[in-house]
């Protein structure tokens, strides 16, 4: 299961678990990504909290925590190839995997169509 929220960032949720990117809209809205500061791993947020920062030719943006959670993993092939986060949103450019504190906080999030409607208005 895929959800979005509304700063753009993607979270597919993987048993008590889930992988943490940023979607094709904030990826095109940015322009080609050339530095990704990575969340350490072992490190808690709350939902919402800036968990890393993604740098691109045009601007930097922060990349939210979608839900409260332990950072369990960060993708190191992201921060040696930020590229990935242009070319593979969805795929091999994933910021960050999380264990989720709180499941129930994911059912707030956006769905595709929901997000869909969202970044295009």
């Amino acid at each position: 299961m895929i959800k979005y929220t509304e700063d753009h960032e993607w979270i597919q949720i993987e048993g008590d678990t889930a992988v943490v990117g940023i979607t094709h809209h904030a990826q095109d809205a940015l322009g080609d990504v050339v530095f990704v500061d990575l969340p350490e791993v072992g490190k808690s947020f709350a939902q919402k909290d800036v968990a890393g920062v993604v740098e691109s030719v045009k601007a930097a943006a922060d990349v939210y925590m979608p839900v409260t959670g332990e950072i369990v993993e960060v993708n190191e092939d992201l921060r040696n190839d930020p590229s990935l986060a242009n070319s593979d949103p969805l795929g091999k450019g994933w910021f960050f995997k999380v264990k989720l504190a709180q499941p129930a906080e994911v059912e707030a999030l956006l769905d595709e169509t929901a997000y869909n409607k969202f970044s295009a208005g």
